[in-house]
């Protein structure tokens, strides 16, 4: 009965994926009808009118912001965050030294002075860089943000026993001995301990950093830069309700439910060239099914999904039947994939994981994502293609974009051999509750891997407890969760900012790891150590493509797609554009609406 159910769901995934193919190859052409939705008084601008480009130009105040999701946030405090869609939307509230501009496309990823007064003075060696802050940056409470802020804010990345989850990108450049204890153990008086980071006065900050870092200015852009004042962090509670720094305020948050925003009367348009603050107020509804989710977006009763993972199979073939103007179809800096962990027997042994990789049906992955245009490109290797030293789909180490996708079953059956499982083995793919897409990958390598013997359960965990069960080696070994579906796209553009919480072995950690496969390569590591010193733009690219190189000859994961999204805009929003910095999602901060 079970199988029964589980094969006619993909066969209906499969049929949609065809529609949808259909649909935006007609899209592309220009066909179709293009009516406006259910959903406001505003116009729809076109199919892929905001791929890119600017969409329903506004510098219109007022009115309310309506986003849906099927998942929260792993959390919302700016240290803990670790989801695109929650660095994005983390703007509203949070600032940062510099940050991503406000334009389309990869104009997003270039950098440029938020809390900070003007770009950093760089010392000749590049490791020191000196802020200056601007005049006129608040707390919601209308007290002065000042650089000790900064330094706190930063700080408590040490505090992984209390906030795990986030990236630690700074904890490893500015303390690679480890020697800072974090903020809640530091036994001075101020709390400011790191000695990596100087505040001489509450308008300049100083860091000093070991050894340089060519990304280093592109780590301080992230949220985990952002800065909290110390009589307002509640520690493990502070995402609950974090203090603002941005235009807009937490007003109310149900976890799993529900989060309003509203402005914050104390920040200062000419403080912040960024942000235009243009809603009165911003509002999030969760939802538990992503299907009646979309059916409310299409209806009009929400602007855009928060989660910027792209609409369900039933949701985008009605989109683009009915509401194509309404959709955009952009490419995401993602890669989707699974990944075998290595403390789970028997993926302990690379010939057991290069069976799984050759006896999978990479087209039937495909469609399952959504096809080639919903979907993506079939994934042949690890490293985005924006990111520097990609080589796109040329380098294919398994062969998986040859014979339209097709499983080898006869190399995989030699690798079952090889890693002396001639009769296949057992094992649990985990995929997250809220995913259906995932849920839909799941089945289609349960289905092909039992072609050549290797019997596979599903287990569906909660979606918004991910740091705390497969960023957990612990339990993922507990659990026997062989095969771990998930994606990943830059943290900033670079083989660092891709690759290095996935594979460097001194990012793996007990609670919120995302080097899911325990990768400790000593190659890789060199190379990433090389990497982060390299100034040199070519040479850091050859770099990038000889880590993406080792990570695929280990064969610790078996990409599905070089990731394209369908998302939903509504008609009342305004300055609606993708933007590179956030992988191709639109950009939260400069979207208003028509009242």
């Amino acid at each position: 009965m079970v199988t029964t159910r589980r094969n006619a769901r993909r066969k209906q995934a499969v049929a949609a994926a065809a529609v949808v193919a259909a649909l935006l190859s007609t899209a592309a052409c220009g066909g179709g009808d293009d009516k406006d939705g259910k959903d406001g008084k505003g116009a729809a601008a076109g199919f892929d009118a905001a791929n890119n480009k600017v969409a329903n130009a506004s510098a219109k105040k007022g009115g309310t912001l309506k986003f849906a999701g099927v998942q929260d946030a792993d959390s919302w405090d700016t240290t803990r965050g670790y989801y695109g869609f929650v660095w994005d939307f983390m703007r509203y509230y949070s600032r940062q030294l510099v940050t991503g501009k406000t334009e389309p496309g990869s104009g997003g990823t270039v950098l440029t002075p938020d809390l900070a007064a003007e770009p950093a003075k760089i010392s000749d060696d590049g490791k020191t860089y000196t802020y200056t802050l601007r005049d006129g940056v608040t707390w919601e409470d209308g007290k002065a943000i000042t650089s000790q802020d900064v330094k706190y804010g930063i700080e408590r990345q040490w505090a992984q026993d209390v906030l795990s989850g986030g990236p630690v990108y700074l904890r490893d450049i500015l303390d690679p001995k480890g020697e800072y204890k974090g903020p809640y153990k530091d036994t001075s008086k101020d709390k400011l301990g790191l000695k990596a980071i100087e505040t001489p006065d509450a308008k300049t900050i100083v860091f000093k950093l070991p050894e340089a870092n060519s990304d280093f200015e592109n780590i301080l852009a992230l949220a985990s830069s952002s800065p909290v004042r110390q009589d307002k962090d509640t520690k493990s509670k502070y995402g609950l309700k974090p203090f603002s720094s941005g235009p807009y305020k937490f007003e109310s948050y149900s976890p799993n439910k529900s989060l309003v925003l509203v402005r914050n009367e104390n920040w200062k348009q000419d403080s912040d060239p960024v942000r235009k603050a243009l809603p009165d107020k911003i509002t999030v509804d969760l939802f538990s099914n992503a299907d009646d989710m979309d059916n409310k977006l299409l209806a009009g009763a929400y602007d855009l999904d928060l989660n910027q993972t792209g609409l369900s199979p039933q949701g985008r073939t009605k989109a683009l039947k009915e509401h194509k103007g309404n959709v955009d179809n952009p490419v995401s800096g993602y890669i989707r994939y699974a990944v075998f962990p290595q403390n789970v027997a028997p993926f302990d042994n690379i010939e057991c994981r290069k069976a799984v990789i050759y006896g999978a049906d990479h087209k039937s992955l495909q469609t399952a994502r959504g096809g080639p245009l919903a979907g993506g490109d079939i994934g042949t290797n690890m490293l985005p293609p924006a990111v520097p030293g990609s080589e796109g789909q040329k380098y294919d180490p398994f062969g998986l974009a040859t014979n339209d996708g097709a499983a080898d079953t006869t190399k995989a059956k030699a690798a079952l051999k090889a890693c002396g499982k001639p009769d296949g083995f057992s094992t649990t793919i985990a995929v997250r509750n809220n995913k259906p897409v995932e849920v839909a990958t799941a089945e289609s390598m349960q289905a092909s891997l039992a072609k050549i013997g290797i019997k596979v359960d599903i287990d569906q965990y909660d979606g918004s407890q991910t740091s705390g069960i497969i960023g957990n080696p612990t339990v993922v070994k507990k659990k026997n969760y062989g095969i771990i579906i998930m994606g990943w796209g830059p943290d900033f553009p670079s083989v660092q900012g891709y690759g290095a919480p996935l594979w460097d072995s001194s990012y793996i950690l007990d609670s919120g790891n995302n080097n899911f496969a325990m990768i400790k390569d000593k190659a890789i590591d060199a190379n990433f150590d090389k990497f982060s010193t390299e100034l040199d733009p070519e040479k850091k690219k050859a770099i990038a493509t000889e880590i993406n190189h080792q990570v695929m000859e280990g064969a610790y994961y078996l990409p599905f797609v070089f990731e394209k999204m369908v998302n939903w805009r509504s008609s009342r929003l305004t300055n609606v554009y993708t933007t590179d910095a956030y992988s191709g999602m639109y950009d939260f901060t400069s979207l208003g609406v028509v009242k």
